[in-house]
């Protein structure tokens, strides 16, 4: 009976014995209860800590294993099977070039899934349609480079000369580089307002000679609009290449300005109106004295220079205090018995016999 079944598994058949298939078949079938055991086992883990823990990068992690569906591990035990018999190198060799494809689609699945899964959480605290809008544009992006990775590994490993084809791209991203160059850098400025932030919609910005409150952050361009109501259009390039001032962060502002007072103002009334200047700014609630001196001699004045802060970013405000504290400084001033200097010029001429003044 030994001697009869011995017969039977070296029967030939299409250049292996019939024993050589009983074992591919054995090592398929094992195979494949191992990837599938494999399986329930990692998604069983991975739900029992999805349960515990807060983060949802658990169920993303899920997703990936749950992607590696029954024909891509039939697949791969089908291949480890063929093994253990002959078959024509032809045949082999097209069946390997098919796992290769099939396992660089699986990496660039799951690459994809996990770009995905961090432009959502960067997206996800992000209120700003237009930041939303970048983030996925870059996600794609980051995407293609994948693809485009996976791509050249599996024609490597199929035996296709990649130095070629990356040359060829190389040289035609070139090509394209320089014809859209200032999309490029639009584009990529863009990128840089995003992560570095100088300013965001809502905010009031001066970039040269405009000015204007921040309406919309594109991938191109900004548009401001200025205070006299018109939208000022500006290409991303330019706003990162220029020195922008924003005043949205503000939180103090600082000010300046001069007054000056005629000549023949005494020494005392000069110290009176310092320290009378002293004593408005520090009566006023929103305002935060610094100083106030004697400044200099002009051409027709004795000029004071006068600094103290806001305690608010409101230009409105700001104007409403600077008015007030004129107001009281000119009161101040004319009740000492000063008088603010104008521009004049006294001309002296000498005759033989008056002088003209």
């Amino acid at each position: 009976m030994s001697e009869e079944l011995s017969n039977i598994l070296d029967i030939a058949f299409l250049g292996n014995t019939i024993a050589d298939y009983l074992i591919a078949i054995a090592v398929f079938l094992l195979a494949l209860i191992f990837f599938k055991i494999l399986r329930e086992m990692i998604l069983k883990r991975l739900e029992e800590l999805a349960k515990k823990t807060e983060t949802d990068l658990d169920e993303t992690l899920i997703g990936i294993v749950r992607s590696l569906r029954p024909p891509f591990y039939f697949f791969i035990s089908f291949y480890l099977a063929l093994f253990f018999v002959e078959l024509h190198p032809s045949v082999m060799t097209g069946i390997t070039y098919v796992l290769i494809i099939w396992v660089g689609y699986q990496v660039g699945v799951v690459f994809s899934v996990l770009i995905d899964y961090i432009i959502g959480k960067k997206t996800s605290v992000e209120k700003e349609a237009h930041t939303q809008a970048a983030m996925h544009l870059l996600g794609t992006i980051v995407k293609v480079v994948v693809w485009i990775v996976v791509i050249l590994f599996v024609l490597s490993n199929m035996g296709v000369n990649v130095t070629s084809i990356m040359g060829a791209l190389g040289i035609g991203g070139i090509a394209i580089a320089l014809a859209a160059q200032n999309i490029l850098n639009d584009l990529f400025s863009s990128f840089s307002i995003y992560f570095d932030k100088p300013f965001e919609v809502g905010d009031f910005i001066m970039v040269g000679d405009h000015m204007g409150v921040v309406e919309y952050i594109g991938v191109k361009t900004t548009r401001i609009r200025a205070l006299q109501g018109e939208e000022i259009v500006l290409s991303n390039q330019e706003l990162t290449s220029a020195r922008i001032q924003n005043f949205k962060k503000l939180k103090e502002r600082r000010v300046v300005f001069h007054f000056g007072v005629t000549y023949d103002t005494p020494n005392d009334t000069l110290k009176k109106i310092a320290e009378g200047v002293k004593k408005i700014i520090e009566d006023s609630e929103r305002s935060r004295f610094d100083r106030a001196h004697f400044y200099r001699f002009d051409e027709s004045s004795l000029t004071f220079e006068v600094v103290y802060f806001l305690l608010s970013s409101e230009y409105n405000e700001y104007m409403d205090t600077q008015q007030e504290i004129n107001l009281k400084i000119k009161e101040m001033v004319e009740g000492e018995g000063a008088g603010f200097a104008y521009p004049t010029r006294t001309l002296y001429i000498q005759s033989d016999q008056q002088t003209v003044t």
